[in-house]
Order: C-alpha cells, then structure tokens, then sequence
C-alpha cells in the first residue's frame, strides 16, 4: 500500500497485476490499482479531476487527465472516504504511475492532493519506484 498526505486528505493506492488481461509476447501488461481517499479535515471537499503521469521501463511517459474518477466527482464530508478501482496496460514489465486530484473545499478554495508515487511490478519481482 502506498500512502499520501495533503491538507489533511490521505491517498492510499494499492496495485495489483491483472495476469488475466496481459500478455507479455504481445507487451501487453495490465495492472488495476485501487484507491481511498478519506478525508481526514474539518471541512467538506469535493473531487474535481485527476492527472496522472504514467511511466513505463523506458521511461516512456503518458499524462492521463478528466473531470472527476471513475465517471464520478465524490464530496467527502470529514471522516469520510470514497474507493475506486481502475486500470492501466503498459508495453513494459514494470513502470510506475503519480498523479495529482484537483479538490474545492466547501468554501470555494481550489487546491491539489498529492497521489502517491507507486510501481507496477510483476509478482514475485521486487518492487521499484524506477
């Protein structure tokens, strides 16, 4: 599990490799990854959009960016958490994703929650933030 941190909102991702949908002769890998984001503050905030960078082996880069998650832009009173599941294929056997959520407080005040930096990795490799 990776954890992050930012004005008192906490992102934890875990990824999880999809053997099922990859296929390595065709450098195809695929890995879900799932997150919660709780919010640990005071105030209410809400989801506005996400941008990722995701990097392959070669360093490869893929900046992914949209209006809310999963088709949603969550409110999250404090104490509250919202989870999703995604994906990403990458050609390589590893790589790593980062990202940034775009959030509004309950007062009007618009500000980014850091997405912790996590690897993509095989099973049975050891994980690598490349």
């Amino acid at each position: 599990m990776y954890n992050a941190l930012t004005r008192d909102i906490k992102v934890s991702v875990r990824p999880t490799y999809l053997d099922a949908q990859s296929d390595p002769d065709a450098h195809r890998f695929v890995w879900a990854y799932h997150v919660r984001i709780e919010n640990c503050g005071g105030e209410e905030v809400q989801l506005l959009a996400r941008r990722w960078r995701i990097i392959d082996a070669l360093g490869r880069i893929q900046e992914v960016q949209g209006a809310g998650v999963v088709g949603e832009q969550p409110v999250l009173k404090p104490g509250q958490a919202f989870e999703y599941t995604s994906g990403t294929p990458l050609p390589t056997p590893s790589g790593f994703m980062q990202g940034r959520y775009e959030m509004v407080s309950a007062s009007g005040e618009k500000f980014e929650v850091d997405i912790p930096a996590f690897s993509l990795d095989l099973p049975g490799d050891k994980p690598k933030l490349h």
